[in-house]
């Protein structure tokens, strides 16, 4: 039995969106992003599906999972280590930490015994959330290159803060610094996340980490996923669960926030911010039902919302619906909601099964 409310995970469309990260790059290795559960849409499916030279997860934990779901490619932890017995996991599960604080410098001078396959140092160009001060990252290099052969390799990154604006001028000073700070260095670079990579060739170098672009999201304001002909991962579905008639002047949901105009129909739909749609979505926030649009009423419920079904044939209880994916980009829904796809990808709840979208589908959470 499918349940009612399901999150269906197109690989194809995965493997598609990774196709157009590698053209991109030109050549450079791709590491893709596949923390927060693969932005919701499920940590080990989507890493056993994605061909990429590379993993990179947030924090230790989820690394850890990857492992013990067998799987053996090169993983990196970008939020790094603070703890001794962090750091002896990460050289026992070959892991690869971004190194971003003096301290995890001298957690790794300390412990003699650690073997690491290799480190991300990480430069803070403009992002100021982690990384070392570019008057500073030479010196850092120098005391984790003195720890070599303990450690494989030392690969040089930084984070873009802005690449989503193509015309905002902070992506460029960050590559200058970034150029400036770690100019002559040997090493792999690694800067370009899913906007510099399609919006800013010039932050193209040896790695490149597409995130939210592989999973058919457009990482540009201005700019829809399918112009830059990504494809979308998760369909977030529903059913109609029951058709009501109501009157002109009565009242729709909680509080009463929304007024028949004139008598119409409406259908309730098992979804609510229980399942992770979003509560602040207003009156207007579109829907497919049978693949016709149709629009929010009233306010979202933990488990239901309501839909005007004017202007629609007859919709049955049992009728499926697309709250985003297929025929309804996420990022509408996101302008709608007040949010970003980021919060609505993540935010699908566990209560929802991923349904993988193969020849042989199979509820996978």
């Amino acid at each position: 039995m499918r349940p009612p409310v399901h999150a269906r995970i197109d690989l194809g469309a995965l493997a598609h969106n990774l196709a157009l990260a590698r053209t991109a790059a030109r050549g450079a290795k791709i590491m893709a992003i596949i923390k927060a559960d693969a932005y919701g849409h499920g940590l080990v499916t989507v890493a056993r599906a994605l061909d990429a030279d590379a993993l990179g997860v947030a924090r230790l934990d989820e690394a850890l999972a990857l492992r013990e779901a067998g799987v053996t490619r090169r993983i990196a932890v970008l939020e790094g280590y603070t703890r001794r017995d962090e750091l002896e996991l990460l050289a026992r599960h070959r892991l690869e930490p971004v190194v971003h604080q003096e301290g995890q410098i001298a957690l790794l001078e300390e412990a003699e015994g650690v073997r690491l396959p290799a480190v991300w140092l990480k430069v803070d160009t403009g992002m100021h959330r982690l990384g070392f001060p570019p008057e500073r990252a030479r010196a850092a290099w120098a005391r984790l290159d003195a720890l070599r052969p303990r450690l494989g390799g030392i690969v040089l990154m930084s984070h873009l803060a802005r690449a989503d604006d193509r015309a905002d001028e902070t992506t460029a000073a960050q590559l200058a610094r970034f150029d400036e700070a770690v100019g002559g260095l040997p090493g792999e670079r690694a800067i370009a996340n899913s906007g510099g990579l399609l919006g800013w060739p010039e932050a193209r170098s040896d790695w490149a980490r597409p995130g939210i672009m592989l999973y058919g999201v457009s990482p540009f304001h201005d700019q829809h996923a399918s112009e830059l002909g990504l494809r979308p991962v998760m369909t977030l579905c529903s059913r109609v669960i029951a058709v009501q008639s109501c009157k002109a002047g009565e009242s729709v949901g909680y509080g009463g926030s929304y007024t028949c105009p004139t008598d119409m129909t409406i259908g309730v739909v098992a979804i609510g911010y229980g399942d992770g749609y979003p509560r602040q979505a207003p009156n207007g926030t579109p829907v497919l039902v049978n693949g016709r649009r149709a629009v929010l009423v009233g306010r979202v419920s933990m488990d239901m919302i309501m839909v005007d079904l004017r202007g629609h044939p007859p919709v049955q209880p049992g009728d499926p619906v697309v709250l985003w994916g297929e025929g309804l980009a996420v990022e509408e829904v996101a302008r709608h909601a007040g949010t970003i796809p980021y919060d609505l990808l993540c935010g699908v709840s566990r209560r929802v099964p991923r349904v993988v979208a193969a020849p042989h589908a199979r509820v996978v959470a």
